[in-house]
């Protein structure tokens, strides 16, 4: 899960984008970045860590422009780092992106004995190269993103800027959310209608396989495909709180239908179809370990532990290794049997939860490894554990029984 901004208009665009991103925050946590066009030169910003970083950064290096996107970044391929940051770049064409390529590892090949060089390790950069290969074939801007969107299996939503054609922004989506802001002669690309409503109310919802041009001071809509569209805006009334619950008479309600979202966005880039692998990237444990590996006790406390109830049946079923779940408070007070072949899997929404962090050092001091399952990265837990396995479920606010439980498996 991240999220994207985008704006062109007759405002400098780095304020605008940094505070939709700063509203967006809770899409992504481990890296953002910034792309502003000017004077038909592409300025980029990207920090690792959170936005307060990128913040400190266009501070020291400030980038001007009119036209511009940003990104929020929750890792799905590739490490956090400032080189697996948003946007990526291919020649003249830049790109920010929030969803998963499932074909990425076939077209980067592809470009690769195309001899297109890539810089990280993300499947975003894919699009730019694509792109800028359909542009060097032949054809315009939009031609090119129409016939690489083609060619893309999976989700995005993706914003676009070329360049060649500094007075355009191209905005699409097939499977993550996008809505579009109309203002006065300027116009707003953002994952989540907070991140825009201080500048406009009147809204455009984007469906899958749909397209944004933004050209010439107006928008012109249509399908990836081509076929042209006729999209109605809708006027958002919301107050700012109503806007963050998205709708919903309260937060509990909202995380409680954000559930398959949550797991979706959980397992989203962990499945490595092509590969027939599963990709934990900050697991940490070496396979070696894991294979020593004669027991296993998953701890947690409340709903987390009904969550690990039904990862023991998963686990005891495919892994054929014994499993016990026990609550963390009674863990820690009793004298556990724990060695150096047992594993200990914590839950944890917060990765702040006092018995499980106890519970957690408790088992490290009898010399089992441990791996947390949290939703808050570099919380207590997290940095404890020897590895770690985000949910991506974003901001739980709400937090009793609601999204938290059931991405954890």
């Amino acid at each position: 899960m991240c999220g994207i901004v985008g704006y062109t208009g007759r405002q400098e665009a780095t304020p605008i984008i940094l505070d939709g991103l700063k509203r967006l925050e809770y899409r992504g946590y481990d890296s953002a970045g910034i792309c502003t066009l000017n004077n038909g030169h592409a300025e980029t910003r990207r920090s690792e860590g959170k936005l307060i970083n990128l913040e400190n950064l266009l501070a020291k290096e400030p980038i001007a422009g009119a036209i511009g996107i940003g990104h929020t970044r929750w890792a799905t391929h590739g490490r956090p780092s400032e080189i697996n940051a948003h946007p990526h770049q291919a020649g003249p064409v830049v790109v920010v992106h929030n969803g998963i390529i499932e074909n990425y590892l076939q077209l980067r090949e592809e470009l690769r004995a195309a001899h297109h060089t890539f810089k990280s390790e993300t499947d975003t950069e894919v699009i730019a190269h694509l792109v800028e290969k359909k542009l060097r074939e032949g054809g315009d801007f939009e031609k090119a993103v129409r016939q690489a969107l083609g060619e893309l299996r999976g989700a995005y939503a993706v914003c676009i800027l070329c360049e060649t054609e500094p007075g355009t922004m191209i905005a699409a989506k097939q499977g993550s959310p996008m809505v579009i802001g109309l203002g006065d002669e300027e116009f707003f690309v953002a994952s989540d209608i907070p991140a825009i409503l201080s500048h406009t109310r009147e809204m455009i919802f984007m469906e899958d396989g749909e397209m944004a041009i933004f050209r010439n001071n107006k928008p012109v809509f249509s399908t990836v495909a081509g076929a042209p569209l006729t999209k109605n805006s809708r006027h958002i009334d919301w107050s700012p709180l109503m806007a963050e619950k998205g709708g919903y008479k309260h937060f509990m309600l909202k995380e409680i239908f954000e559930q398959p979202r949550a797991i979706s966005d959980t397992i989203a880039g962990r499945l490595l179809e092509e590969e027939g692998d599963v990709y934990l990237e900050s697991l940490s444990l070496p396979d070696g370990e894991l294979k020593k590996v004669e027991r296993i006790c998953i701890i947690a406390c409340g709903t987390s532990w009904h969550a690990g109830l039904v990862g023991k049946f998963l686990l005891e079923e495919h892994c054929r290794i014994p499993v016990e779940v026990d609550i963390a408070s009674e863990f820690r007070y009793r004298n556990p049997v724990v060695n150096d072949r047992t594993l200990i899997i914590l839950i944890s929404q917060s990765g702040e939860t006092a018995d499980t962090l106890a519970a957690m050092r408790e088992g490290k001091a009898r010399g089992g490894k441990n791996v947390a399952i949290c939703n808050v990265v570099d919380s207590s837990i997290a940095r404890e554990a020897d590895g770690v396995v985000y949910t991506h479920a974003g901001p739980e606010i709400g937090v009793a029984s609601t999204k938290h439980s059931s991405p954890s498996w």
